[in-house]
Parts: structure tokens; sequence; C-alpha cells
């Protein structure tokens, strides 16, 4: 089987969705309008095409992006074409004409950008020219829906954690010893300093934390436009001191970063699913603290397994977070219990193997159509 993705090389979800296939010998392509974060990429043929606009539903950038991409697919002729995120990426492979076509949902994609005006028009075709949808949640199905596309042709595959790698085993003293939190308890953040992220509710959450626990340290990782508007407001509240400010951190070393900390806090206010790194906590073993959006009530009981908390509530993030932080016994049990959820529900290689299935199937399916079309035609 041959494969030809169309996908951001800059993100690390589209870089473990296309790996699992190219470690499993199937022969994959992978076009990108955007440079690639990691030039070691293995058994996949990476093509970088440059955008005229980087990220722009422009007509010149979509006009442009479109007749490079399309010739390339010509060229490579795949079995299957898929492309991830329903924007540029959809809009882009949904113009190639080429079939079968899968395209997948990311969130924004569906939750943002379809509700524009000039936007949505855009969205609606890329989902109407594909042949199969994935997404991965009942709510963003539902928006799908909306947009005109069948119930038929959408399928709920979710990105997957490997749990293997993500696991409260991996644990690095030496880590914990470089950040100076051995003697501290910790809560990490794995959210982007973008403001549909609300990192300030964070922040203004800590005065709150430090006042019952002064040794309580905050991990704050990523990157974004709201990174020194967040320092400033974490100096002017006095907490700057219990802040670590991680900066980009890359995929293989996460689990380390995360099994270091005793809580996991997500103030984002709005996700598609349950959110990646969410995920990736719960497998390592984390309790978690996370705003109520997305499908979070679907994964967390409040109360069992973490705390579902208001969206921009500092006062109630700081009250959960000082609940935890006083009862060890009750974060082990939380942690264990998060763990087996995401190994049953939420597994990389089973999500994967999924997604092989509907590949098969529609190649399948399409290769029986051109088989009865050309019958037809000779008779």
């Amino acid at each position: 089987m041959k494969l030809c993705f169309l996908a951001g090389a800059n993100s690390v979800h589209s870089n473990r969705w296309i790996k699992y296939f190219a470690d499993n010998s199937y022969e994959v392509y992978w076009i990108s309008l955007v440079a690639p974060i990691d030039a070691d990429i293995k058994n996949i043929k990476l093509c970088f095409i440059k955008e005229l606009v980087p990220g722009r539903l422009s007509p010149l950038n979509l006009l442009f992006s479109a007749i490079r991409v399309k010739r390339l697919i010509k060229k490579i002729n795949p079995d299957i074409l898929h492309a991830h995120y329903a924007g540029v990426n959809g809009v882009v492979g949904a113009f190639s004409g080429f079939h079968p076509f899968i395209l997948t949902a990311w969130g924004s994609d569906v939750l943002i950008a379809a509700k524009s005006k000039i936007k949505r028009p855009l969205v609606k075709f890329a989902f109407n020219k594909a042949d199969l949808i994935t997404c991965d949640a009942e709510h963003m199905r539902i928006e799908i829906m909306k947009l005109g596309v069948p119930d038929s042709k959408i399928k709920i595959i979710y990105f997957g954690v490997d749990t293997q790698k993500f696991s409260p085993e991996k644990k690095s003293e030496k880590l914990r010893n470089e950040l100076k939190i051995v003697n501290s308890t910790t809560i990490i953040s794995l959210r982007n300093l973008e403001p549909i992220y609300d990192i300030e509710s964070l922040i203004r959450s800590i005065p709150y934390v430090a006042k019952e626990i002064p040794k309580a340290r905050f991990l704050i990782m990523g990157r974004g436009s709201q990174e020194r508007k967040l320092k400033r407001l974490a100096k002017s509240l006095r907490v700057l001191d219990n802040i670590t400010f991680l900066g980009w951190v890359s995929n293989d070393e996460l689990p380390l970063y995360l099994t270091s900390a005793d809580i996991y806090v997500s103030t984002s206010l709005s996700d598609a699913g349950l959110a990646a790194s969410t995920a990736e906590a719960m497998a390592c073993g984390l309790p978690v603290v996370i705003t109520d959006s997305g499908e979070n009530r679907k994964w967390i009981t409040d109360g069992d397994g973490g705390f579902i908390i208001p969206l921009k509530d500092p006062k109630t993030l700081a009250e959960r977070v000082i609940y935890l932080l006083k009862h060890k016994d009750i974060r082990r049990q939380f942690g264990i219990l998060n763990r087996k959820i995401i190994k049953e529900r939420n597994d990389y290689y089973k999500e994967m193997d999924k997604m092989e299935n509907v590949y098969k199937e529609l190649i399948e399916k399409t290769y029986d159509g051109r088989i009865k079309s050309n019958f037809i035609r000779s008779l």
C-alpha cells in the first residue's frame, strides 16, 4: 500500500500518525506546506512545498499550493491521499481531485474556522470532496454533520497515546535535580502560551496555592505569543520564583517531565476531544485538573481521576490543586485509574490499527468500484 499524507511537518501529532505506517513497511510519502521540525524522519519520503503566505486561506495561496500539490500527487500515484486538518491542507487536498481522499479534522478547523463566513465554504468544500472523514470526538462529528456531511462518511479515530513510552516508570531523578524540584510538590502544564489555552488563569491561581503550600513549583511548558505577557504577570503577582518556564520540549523528552510532576493541569478554553497532552499525562499516572471543555467529562469524572473546573476560574483551580497536593494517597489512586482509562480506551497502537483497517477497506471499495465501472463501460 502506498500512502500519501498532506500534513504539517511541524506537528508532533502528524509525525506520530504517519510514523506508525512508515514503521510498518508501508511506502509513505509526506507532503508538507510547512518546514519540518524533525530532520531525522526515517522511511518517509518528505516533500516540502513552501506556501506563498504560510497558513493563509487566500485564493492566491490556495491556487499556488493546489497546482504544485496536484502535480506531485499525480507523480506519486498513491493508493490513498490523507490530509490532516480541514484548513489549507484539506482544501488543497480537495482541489487535487485525487480519490480515495481521507480528511482528518483536528478541532479548530471545525469549531472555529468553519464558523467564519469566509472560511466556512472552503471547509465545507474540503469535507464534501472527501471520501471519508475522521475526527476524535462525538461533538466534532455533530459539528461536521452540520456542514452537510452524512454521518456514514465520518469515523471517530483517536490520535492515541503510546502507553509504553508515556508510562509512570519513565522517571528521572537527574531531571528533578536539574529542575530543582526534588523537595517540592510540582504542577505541570503542557499547553502553548496562546490565548486559547488561558495560561493566564493558571498563573493567577498560583498566589492562592503558594499561600497554602509555599514550596509548590509550577512547570509551564510551551511557546507562544503571550510568553512576555505571562512572565510580566507572574512577576507582578510575585510568583515568578514558583514557576519554571520550560519553553519547547521534544516529544521524546516529554515523559520524563510528566513523571517528574505530581499534578497535571489544563486551563484550555476549547478542545476537540481529549487533548493529547492530557491523555499523555493520564498515561503517565498523573491526576489531572482540567477545564470543562471538549469531551473532558467523557474521560474524567469530577472527583475520580481528577477534577473538572469552570473556564477562567483561578480560585477553583487553586482549591483543587491544593487538595491534591495535600492528599498524596488520592493523587496515587487517581493516577492509577487514569492510566488504566488511557490503556483501555485511547491506546496509540489500537487506534492506528483501526486506521489501517479503514485504509484497506477504502482501497478495496475503490478498487471494486473501478472494476465494476470498467465492466459497465465495456458492455
